[in-house]
């Protein structure tokens, strides 16, 4: 104990007095014989909300995911419940993933809501969390809660916060409940559930939400192509089993071949070291059943059912994970064409992403005419778009991250839509005589070859974080003014919400919420961009580089040359 030091011994103790239940207690103690590094880690600091909510490791500590952490999440966030909403019936929905505790702990998040007198609408099992978004508006709730820490290692848990439009939180109401949160004692949490406001909902809610997702993502298939479309899918031991199958079902794709070794909800994942879909490896068992039953498209989603990983066949027959970057541009060239032919586009709709995914986006949108709104990292930065600019039709949009929005029923990435979305595309290309990677060629002959990567470095505990600090400081203090040979005509500095020319030596105002991001253009239209991660202990490089792609036929080499530009620029970043 003499190591550490007094504040930090300060919180320790204030979680060893009667407060805090036995096990707890014992806990501590245990870490204070055992383990001090582990007990530091543990409670050094509050933890916070990021880009998506609060995640953590769990276990007992300020800096860990708990009963009593998120028991004070939720008695701050009832007292602010009531404070704006007076006099009125407050109504939230309650979801939970696959992870350990994840059941539990949404029964204790329920419990305290009941025990504020909230009407809580808790599924009676693990939902995926576009469900949970779509059932805030579907119940009429104020706002909705999803327990899971996305794709997160097993030890992790997390706390997804949403609001009266199916989005999650953002200014002004993330600060003001985060402030209320903060004025919580553990001491005023109340545990004693008011059994009679809680309701548990389930398969009426599932059956509304299936539709929506079949109404939102169908468009004009014949059932020929649909049958014609060999589907290859996996939930990787997460939410999707639930209704993904039955969605595609109900669409009237028959030919779905289930990955059953990682269809069982499981929150270890112990088929694969991280259940992530933008990682090759985690749908390593599903390309395998692709190329056993001759799949034409593999399915992959998250635990929690928001991020979606589609793998196609390349011009060679073999099967590629598409990033989230050409995943997107397919969905979103596809939608516009739909609502250009449906004469929908009036010049009142939108396409929404982010500043760190591809630029192409602007293109594609500049192509129909339509305006492209980006925001911050993060989804609930595109719900916003939505809720802003009620005078605008959304028509769908996209991060690089994987995720993607079809429409505005769910107001934050949708795995089950996008899979469903996915499927169409790929199954009217088929019936042309094309193919989803053919569309994506075709996009880039027309509008720009953009290629993006992205590097992600894990830093970890109290030094990681340190040194994630120092590398963002170092490349604010220190700028780069050439990358890969070409100068950089272009910094914007999002944390203080400023962007320079370089080349005219001018600056202008970036009328957007501040973010530790810093982003790098180049002279040849390369772009760079670095960003601490908001919910893991990582900071990650985001590189764009783009050239013309004259002809289809030019794919492969114009593909080898940009490999080649994006690689130098690892280099010359030793991010190798």
């Amino acid at each position: 104990m003499a190591n550490l030091e007094p504040k930090l011994l300060e919180r320790i103790n204030n979680w060893l007095s009667p407060t805090f239940d036995e096990d707890t207690q014992k806990t501590i103690k245990k870490l204070l014989d055992s383990n001090l590094k582990e007990l530091e880690e543990s409670f050094y600091r509050d933890l916070e909300f990021g880009t998506g909510g609060m995640r953590g490791i769990m276990g007992p500590g300020t800096n860990r995911i708990n009963k009593y952490t998120l028991g004070k999440n939720t008695q701050g966030l009832s007292n602010y419940l009531h404070k704006i909403f007076r006099n009125e019936t407050i109504k939230v929905a309650i979801a939970y993933d696959c992870r350990h505790n994840s059941k539990s702990l949404a029964k204790l998040v329920a419990e305290v809501f009941s025990a504020n007198g909230i009407k809580v609408f808790l599924f009676e099992d693990l939902r995926p969390t576009p469900e949970l978004s779509f059932a805030v508006k579907h119940l009429d709730c104020h706002c909705g809660i999803v327990l899971t820490a996305s794709h997160n290692p097993p030890e992790y848990n997390g706390y997804k916060v949403y609001w009266q439009d199916g989005g999650q939180l953002v200014p002004p109401q993330d600060a003001e409940i985060i402030e209320e949160i903060n004025t919580v004692d553990y001491t005023n949490i109340k545990f004693n559930a008011n059994t009679e406001l809680i309701q548990y909902v389930g398969k009426d809610v599932d059956d509304v939400f299936i539709n929506a997702s079949v109404n939102n993502g169908s468009f004009n298939t014949s059932q020929h192509a649909k049958d014609n479309l060999n589907i290859v899918f996996t939930a990787l031991h997460g939410t999707s089993i639930i209704t993904l199958p039955d969605t595609l079902k109900r669409a009237g794709y028959k030919n779905v071949h289930i990955v059953e070794e990682q269809a069982k909800p499981d929150g270890d994942f112990p088929t694969v070291k991280s259940p992530n879909p933008e990682e090759p490896e985690a749908l390593k068992m599903a390309l395998e059943l692709a190329d056993k039953v001759n799949g034409d498209i593999v399915i992959g989603t998250d635990p929690d059912s928001d991020r979606v990983g589609i793998a196609v066949r390349d011009l060679n027959g073999d099967l590629i994970l598409l990033n989230g970057n050409q995943t997107m541009l397919v969905m979103t060239d596809f939608l516009l064409k739909q609502w250009k032919n449906e004469g929908k586009l009036k010049g009142k709709e939108f396409i929404g992403t982010t500043i760190v995914s591809t630029p192409m986006m602007i293109e594609l949108a500049n192509a129909y005419n339509t305006e492209c709104k980006i925001g911050l990292t993060g989804f609930k930065w595109i719900a916003k778009m939505i809720l802003d600019f009620p005078e605008l039709d959304f028509i769908g949009g996209g991060e690089e991250s994987f995720g993607y929005m079809v429409g505005d029923f769910v107001r934050d990435k949708d795995a089950i839509t996008s899979a469903l979305l996915a499927c169409e595309i790929a199954a009217q290309a088929n019936a042309k005589g094309s193919s989803f990677y053919k569309e994506l060629i075709a996009l880039y002959v027309k509008h720009g070859f953009y290629k993006e990567h992205l590097i992600s470095l894990t830093k970890k505990g109290i030094e990681g974080a340190k040194e994630i600090k120092q590398m963002m400081i170092d490349a604010r203090e220190n700028p780069l003014s050439s990358i890969n040979n070409s100068q950089v005509i272009r910094i914007e500095d999002y944390q203080l919400s400023i962007a320079k020319d370089m080349v005219n030596k001018t600056q202008e105002h970036i009328d957007i919420p501040k973010s530790n991001v810093l982003i790098y253009y180049t002279e040849d239209g390369s772009k760079i961009a670095l960003r601490p991660s908001g919910t893991e202990p990582k900071i990650k490089f985001y590189i764009s580089v783009n050239t013309t792609l004259n002809d289809a036929s030019n794919f492969e080499e114009t593909n080898k040359i940009l490999d080649s530009k994006i690689k130098s620029i690892i280099n010359e970043l030793k991010l190798a």
